[in-house]
C-alpha cells in the first residue's frame, strides 16, 4: 500500500482509474465530476489533499476539448487545496500531432506562403515597416498622413475596385495616404513617381500622369493605364495554431508539476514544457505480445507503415532479431490502375510470410487499412497491426471490419469497451500497470528508467 497519496480519475477513463489503484492499494478519491446545465465543467474535491501527492488520470480519448477543460480545472483545485505536488497522467496526450510548425505534404515547413514576394530574387527582409524601435534607437516616422490616412486610402481602393475595374489608377492615389500628397504643381515629378511593388514586379519605371501608362524600355503607351490591388506588406509568416505549446501553457500554468504520458505522437512534445515530463513506452507490451502471441515470429516481418514510424518499428524489429519492410508513400504520377495503392509502395519482401504493422496512433485506420490491402496483395498470408493508442474515430470500426487486417491489438490508453464489441478483430493490452508502477516509483522517488528499457 503506497501511503500519502490521492489518486484522482477524471471522466474520461474510470476503468483504467481502477486498475491503477488496485495495483497501488489505494481507492480512488471521492470527487465530484458533472456539468452545469449551460455546460460548463463543475469539479469538487471532496476530501483532503493537503499536504499530499496527488496524481490526476485523464486520458486524451473521446470528447477531447471536455476532458482536457476538466483536467485543467481539477488541476487548479488541487492546487488551491494546498496539495504538495500534482502529476497529471496522460495515457494518451490530448492534442499530440498538432505540432507547432506544420508540414506539407512534401514535409518541407508552412514558414511562408506562396507568392511572388518570397522569391529568393526578391530583397525583402522577414520584417515590418515600420519596424518596432530598439531601446538604443529612435522612433521611426511611420506613415505620413497617420493611420487615418491608411485606412481612407484602403477604403477608397475597394470601393474602387467594386464599381469599376477600368477606373483611375489606384497605385497613385494610395501614394498619396502612405507618402503624402505630391506637389501638383509639379507635374514632371508626379508623372515619374512609382509605387515599391510596380519597381520590383515589372523592373521598369511606368507614368501614371492623366490615367496613361509609357514603358521606358520600348517607348509604347498603353491607352487604360493597369490597375493594381493593394497588397499588404510581404514578410510575415503563415499563421498557425501553436497547440503545442498552448497545451503545454494551459497544464502548466493550472498549476502541474509533473507529466506521465505515453509514446508522445511528436517527441518535440517534451520540449514545450518547463516542467518534468515522462514519456513512457508502450514497446515492452507490443513486443512481448509478439513474442507469446504469433506463431513463428521470428519468420514475420515488422513493417511500418509510413516512412514517420520507421525508427519505431526498426527497434522493435531489431530487439527481436526480425526483418524489416517500408511502405512509402509515393506522390508522383505513377502507372498503376488500382487508384487506392496508386501513392503506396512496398520496400521490402513479404511474400508467404506474416506482416505485422507497428504505429503509435490509429484514428481513422486510413493508414494500416490500405497498407494491410497493400501488403496482401504483395503475398502476406497474415497482416496484424499493432498500435499504442486505438482511437478509432468515425468510421474506423467499419474500415478495419471490411479490410485486409487478420488482427488488431490496441492497448487501453483511451477506452475499449465499445470499439471491441464492435469489432472481433480487435484486442487489448493492459496499460493501467505500467502506470501504476510509473506512480509508485515516482513517488517514493526512484527511478523509472527500467520502464524504458525496452530491449
Amino acid at each position: 500500500m503506497v501511503r500519502n497519496i490521492v489518486v484522482l480519475g477524471g471522466s474520461s477513463h474510470p476503468h483504467l482509474t481502477q486498475t491503477i489503484c488496485n495495483h497501488l492499494g489505494v481507492a480512488p478519491a471521492n470527487v465530484l465530476l458533472d456539468k452545469f446545465s449551460v455546460g460548463e465543467t463543475r469539479v469538487e474535491i471532496k476530501e483532503s489533499v493537503r499536504g499530499k501527492d496527488v496524481y490526476i488520470i485523464q486520458s486524451g480519448g473521446g470528447k477531447v476539448n471536455d476532458n482536457l477543460m476538466e483536467l485543467l480545472i481539477t488541476i487548479s483545485a488541487c492546487k488551491t487545496a494546498s496539495a504538495r505536488q500534482v502529476t497529471a497522467v496522460l495515457p494518451l496526450f490530448p492534442y499530440s500531432r498538432q505540432s507547432d510548425i506544420p508540414y506539407n505534404k512534401t514535409g518541407a515547413p508552412l514558414s511562408k506562403a506562396s507568392n511572388c514576394f518570397n522569391k529568393p530574387d526578391f530583397p525583402y527582409l522577414l520584417d515590418s515597416l515600420p519596424q518596432t524601435p530598439h531601446p538604443d534607437h529612435s522612433q521611426s516616422a511611420g506613415l505620413t498622413n497617420g493611420m487615418d490616412g491608411l485606412h481612407k486610402g484602403l477604403s477608397k481602393i475597394q470601393l474602387d475596385e467594386l464599381s469599376s475595374a477600368s477606373s483611375s489608377p489606384q497605385n497613385a492615389r494610395f501614394a498619396s495616404y502612405v507618402h503624402g500628397p505630391h506637389n501638383r504643381t509639379d507635374s514632371t515629378d508626379f508623372g515619374k513617381s512609382t509605387t515599391y511593388f510596380d519597381r520590383q514586379k515589372n523592373g521598369s519605371t511606368s507614368s501614371l500622369g492623366n490615367g496613361t501608362a509609357k514603358d521606358e524600355s520600348n517607348g509604347t503607351k498603353s491607352d487604360v493605364a493597369k490597375s493594381h490591388v493593394f497588397q499588404p506588406q510581404p514578410g510575415y509568416k503563415q499563421w498557425v495554431a501553436q497547440a503545442g505549446t498552448l497545451v503545454a501553457d494551459l497544464l502548466t500554468c493550472a498549476g502541474a508539476d509533473h507529466i506521465i504520458t505515453m509514446d508522445l505522437h511528436d517527441a518535440q512534445y517534451q520540449g514545450f514544457f518547463d516542467i518534468p515530463v515522462d514519456n513512457l513506452y508502450g514497446r515492452p507490451l507490443l513486443k512481448k505480445y509478439i513474442q507469446y502471441q504469433i506463431p513463428d515470429f521470428q519468420q514475420a516481418v515488422i513493417v511500418s507503415p509510413d516512412a514517420g514510424g520507421a525508427k519505431r518499428a526498426t527497434a522493435i524489429a531489431d530487439g527481436l532479431g526480425m526483418p524489416f519492410a517500408l511502405i512509402h508513400k509515393e506522390r508522383r504520377p505513377t502507372k498503376i490502375s488500382d487508384r487506392q495503392n496508386a501513392t503506396m509502395m512496398l520496400v521490402g519482401e513479404v511474400v508467404n510470410r506474416t506482416a505485422i504493422l507497428i504505429d503509435d496512433l490509429a484514428d481513422t485506420s486510413n493508414t494500416i487499412t490500405r497498407a494491410a490491402k497493400l501488403l496482401k496483395k504483395e503475398g502476406a498470408t497474415k497482416v496484424y497491426a499493432l498500435l499504442t493508442h486505438g482511437i478509432l474515430s468515425g468510421d474506423a470500426i467499419d474500415r478495419i471490419n471490411a479490410s485486409a487486417l487478420d488482427k488488431v491489438v490496441v492497448t487501453n490508453s483511451v477506452p475499449q469497451d465499445e470499439h471491441k464489441s464492435r469489432c472481433p478483430k480487435l484486442e487489448v493490452l493492459e496499460v493501467g500497470t505500467i502506470f501504476a508502477e510509473a506512480i509508485r516509483r515516482v513517488h517514493y522517488g526512484e527511478s523509472i528508467s527500467v520502464l524504458f528499457q525496452y530491449d
